[in-house]
């Protein structure tokens, strides 16, 4: 897969009467942009200190790209002499547009700083004949697929973490809630603005109301995503991390909200029922940040600081070397 060098930025289409022909041609154009230079601006420069590569893995019925953040070898990367890394596995944001170029910024600091390999997983985006179960099963399964081939991917299984935000936070739950039962210890878990719900219930929130058209018009893209992430005959509830029966003895979460977003609240009830259950939570609010302030560092002064904050957590969690200096 190759990188875009430049590109314009579409104009936001109407998300309320959008066709399948329309977002189709709108994401392919939004994620021209978010893989370009001219978009660094916004979604931040890479670390130098992590090498960056695009890699198809491949699973059942599918061959999934997914974008790899190794350490360089001063950097604590893959050596003879060097322990094999923790694993981070990501998954972006977006739902129906997207991609894993748009968290260069954060997933290279990860890999450089902590250090680990950070796979960020390309999933299937949400369209008329992919619903979020495709999405959901794409997290998990790269997330199976890497931690069954530890030694190929250099690796120490022991120590694995997810990483989401947005629809890739509740991937990323998901997966969370998907390891404990089949046995696999995470030992942490970063959800970042996410949304856990896509019940007839996910709308029922006073951050909804205060947010969902101001600072942005999130209630369209919202609708969208909701429309698209559940077909008819769909169990909600089986993709609701909010509503899973039991959250109890899932790996330590540090759940990430900004305050102007309308689904800040999704975050704030799902660490409450996270603590009620049992499973260890840290809840931090980022006062005046917007969904998606992690993805645009260039734009949100607040993305420095919960970089810094989820890098730490990691670090505690994974068992991970000593920080290295920022570049």
């Amino acid at each position: 897969m190759s990188e875009a060098t430049a590109a314009k930025r579409p104009p936001e289409p109407d998300f309320s009467a959008i066709t399948a022909e329309e977002l189709v041609a709108y994401r392919d154009a939004e994620n021209r942009f978010r893989a370009s230079s001219a978009a660094r601006a916004i979604t931040g420069d890479p670390d130098p200190g992590a090498a960056i590569e695009w890699q198809e893995v491949s699973l059942p019925g599918r061959e999934l790209p997914v974008r790899v953040y190794r350490p360089t070898a001063e950097n604590g990367g893959r050596g003879a002499d060097r322990a094999e890394l923790p694993l981070v596995l990501h998954v972006h944001g977006g739902s129906y547009v997207g991609t894993a170029v748009q968290s260069d910024w954060v997933n290279s600091h990860l890999a450089a700083q902590l250090p680990a390999l950070v796979v960020s997983v390309e999933h299937r985006l949400l369209d008329q004949e992919t619903p979020l179960s495709a999405a959901a099963d794409d997290g998990w399964d790269v997330l199976q697929h890497v931690i069954r081939h530890a030694a190929q991917w250099g690796i120490d299984p022991a120590r694995t973490a997810v990483f989401g935000e947005s629809c890739g936070g509740l991937i990323s739950a998901l997966a969370a809630i998907r390891a404990r039962e089949a046995g696999l210890q995470l030992k942490a878990q970063v959800l970042v603005n996410p949304a856990v719900e896509v019940t007839e219930t996910m709308f029922d929130y006073a951050s909804i109301a205060e947010y969902g058209y101001s600072p942005t018009r999130a209630m369209p893209q919202l609708r969208l995503f909701q429309r698209l992430s559940v077909p008819p005959g769909t169990d909600t509830h089986a993709l609701s991390p909010l509503y899973a029966d039991n959250l109890n003895g899932l790996a330590p979460a540090l759940l990430v909200v900004p305050t102007e977003d309308a689904v800040a609240d999704h975050g704030r009830r799902y660490a409450e029922r996270l603590r009620a259950a049992g499973t260890s939570v840290r809840l931090t609010e980022y006062p005046g940040a917007r969904h998606a302030f992690l993805s645009t560092p260039g734009v949100a002064p607040q993305a420095e600081a919960a970089r810094a904050e989820i890098l730490e957590f990691l670090r505690v969690a994974l068992g991970a070397g000593p920080a290295r200096e920022a570049i």
